[in-house]
């Protein structure tokens, strides 16, 4: 056993977290490269079914390399996971029960209910769930959010090229749940009617969407996200009483504009760019996650936060395929995998990437 897994052997490391991160594909791999030099966690170890590419990962941080997630037992207080969406259940709901704190890449689950069991086994131990929504961590969106009041339109675009990765799930789930969980944090009210449409056009799944969502408050917001695009796009717009704020979350810059309004006088219009510190999303994800481990209070986006965005990709997903205006709540108890299935003799099997 390597002296990296060896709980006896804390030393002069012993007040930092000892972390792992399961799953080092391409996404996972951004994981332990971080997490090898925050100061304040401890990279114990990578886990990967594939053995070469836990060496590899292994050879990169300077953690040890192991092909199986019960190797950590005992010996971790908390684990990233970047495995395919199907596994999140598997892989978190143990470690989680055990007082493994989890931060689960998005969507957190297959299922509202596989969701549900990951929340109230966090919540018995008391376990750290964080929930990899790494949009809210940039510091363009950290920077506009406190901005946004009671908006009453929102516009969003999240386009970006095909790649080969995350298409186990459509991309309902791999890109435009990012500004599902945004915008349900900015609008402060429930979502009464969706309209969707979603196209597969290189995969047999969806690879563009557009939603229609419209809010009990009044506000409306339209959504397109697509992975088979020639330009990289993800900007939001929001626009209020006597305000428009504009995010560029890939440029991480923002612009904001107000009207002032003086009785007797003409309205002003003053704004522009807002001043924008850059950072890596990733990076601060990690560092909340850390901090939050720590005992430094709860991440900014938890197992609620993840849950409800999901619950919300699920109805944006029912509505693509009924067809309907107005969808109920809490239809996402159905796995996103079993929406995808189809009959034997057309059957394919679900693929993913760590």
């Amino acid at each position: 056993m390597s002296d990296a897994l060896d709980g006896s052997r804390r030393s002069s490391d012993s007040t930092r977290p000892r972390i792992a991160v399961v799953g080092v594909g391409h996404f996972g791999r951004h994981h332990a490269r971080i997490l090898s030099t925050l100061p304040g966690a401890l990279l114990v170890a990578v886990v990967d079914i594939d053995a070469d590419r836990a060496a590899a990962a292994a050879a990169e941080t300077g953690a040890a390399p192991e092909t199986d997630v019960s190797a950590l037992d005992g010996r971790v207080d908390a684990v990233t996971l970047a495995v395919p969406t199907e596994s999140h259940h598997a892989v978190a709901l143990p470690l989680l029960e055990r007082g493994v704190s989890v931060l689960v890449e998005k969507p957190m689950a297959r299922s509202v209910a596989e969701a549900d069991a990951l929340i109230a086994a966090a919540e018995a131990s008391g376990a750290v769930l964080a929930v990899g929504h790494t949009e809210r961590y940039n510091p363009a969106v950290a920077v506009a959010l406190p901005l946004v009041r009671a908006p009453r339109f929102i516009e969003v675009h999240r386009i970006g090229s095909f790649s080969a990765r995350s298409l186990d799930v459509d991309v309902v789930f791999d890109v435009m749940i990012h500004d599902l969980d945004i915008i349900l944090t900015t609008v402060g009210a429930e979502v009464a009617t969706i309209e969707a449409v979603g196209v597969p056009v290189l995969t047999d799944r969806v690879d563009i969407a557009n939603a229609r969502l419209r809010f009990t408050s009044g506000c409306i917001a339209n959504l397109t996200a697509s992975r088979i695009s020639r330009d990289r796009v993800r900007k939001l717009r929001f626009f209020q009483q006597d305000a428009y704020i504009s995010v560029d979350c890939a440029e991480q810059e923002v612009e904001g504009w107000r009207v002032t309004r003086t009785p007797g006088c003409e309205p002003t219009i003053a704004g522009g760019k807002l001043d924008v510190p850059r950072g890596e999303p990733l990076e601060r994800e990690l560092e909340d996650f850390v901090r939050a481990v720590a005992g430094g209070g709860p991440p900014r986006v938890g197992g609620a936060d993840g849950r409800r965005a999901l619950a919300l990709a699920h109805r944006v997903a029912d509505a693509m395929e009924s067809g309907r205006d107005e969808i109920p709540k809490e239809t996402g108890d159905r796995s996103l995998f079993d929406r995808l299935r189809v009959d034997g003799a057309q059957g394919r099997q679900d693929t993913g990437d760590a």
